[in-house]
């Protein structure tokens, strides 16, 4: 199993494909026994794709302490020096962005070119869905109360019209069959909790790196609104939105297409 030390913990990691280095950050809850995942997608057809459980997450450690955006951005860092990798090319959905934005401000020769997706950047500027305050929420009770936040078309009128592809969602979006492992529960808190303190705001301008902001046209967790307000801040950034919602890069095939076509400068 790939695991590496860094920040006196170990985090699992996977790594496929050939050519430029590219680091994929994924986003709240992301585990890699989680089935298809980004290794399914194009990315690593494309580059020397590199992705991994971040800490309280997966296979990696757990360790019942606070987190900090800080902590996992450093986390980023050590693992590509670790792998022999100076720099290389960034991609960070939902949580996944706003640890990629504080890895290009902590690390910027770190970070080649920048794909922030389906994120925010806290603040002012302001926040994602608050995740925290539905902690208590679970299976289908969650799934319920996301979906039509997550893609904001489907509404209730939505649902009623599509009941096979609703009940579909809700039972796909419900299951976690690694609900009852030790420390997931509390690892899952503690990413919730940093969640809850990211703010980028008034630092984004320091980002060197060419970037890429782009978002679902439908996505009630990170709005439209806020991905304009942070591409505004980014030196050079350029801005595209897609159709679909908090999973737009699944849902609209151009998204990965034009990211990896940026990716390639």
């Amino acid at each position: 199993m790939p695991i590496a030390a860094v920040n006196g913990l170990n985090l699992y990691f996977e790594r496929a494909g050939e050519g430029e280095p590219l680091l994929f950050i994924s986003g709240t809850g992301g585990d890699l026994r989680a089935k298809p995942n980004q290794f399914d997608g194009p990315f690593p057809k494309a580059f020397d794709m590199i992705s991994y459980d971040q800490r309280g997450l997966g296979r990696s450690d757990k360790p019942d302490v606070a987190y900090s955006m800080a902590d996992y951005a450093d986390d980023a860092a050590a693992l590509m020096e670790s792998q022999g990798w100076e720099s290389a090319h960034v991609v960070g959905v939902s949580f996944g962005g706003m640890v990629a934005q504080e890895l290009a401000l902590r690390h910027p020769g770190r970070v080649r070119r920048l794909v922030l997706a389906c994120t925010s950047p806290g603040g002012a500027g302001g926040a994602s869905f608050p995740f925290h305050e539905i902690e208590h929420l679970k299976g289908e009770e969650r799934a319920r109360y996301l979906t039509p936040i997550s893609d904001t078309r489907r509404d209730a009128a939505w649902a009623a019209a599509n009941p096979e592809t609703y009940a579909t969602i809700i039972a796909m979006t419900a299951a976690d069959p690694f609900a009852g492992e030790p420390g997931r529960a509390q690892g899952a808190h503690r990413q919730l909790e940093a969640r809850a303190g990211h703010d980028t705001w008034d630092r984004l301008g320091q980002i060197t790196a060419p970037t890429l902001v782009a978002g679902g046209r439908y996505d009630g967790i990170a709005l439209p609104a806020t991905l304009e307000g942070m591409a505004g801040r980014i030196p050079g950034a350029e801005l595209k939105f897609y159709e679909g919602g908090h999973l737009f890069m699944i849902q609209d095939r151009s998204a990965a297409r034009e990211m990896i076509a940026f990716l390639n400068g």
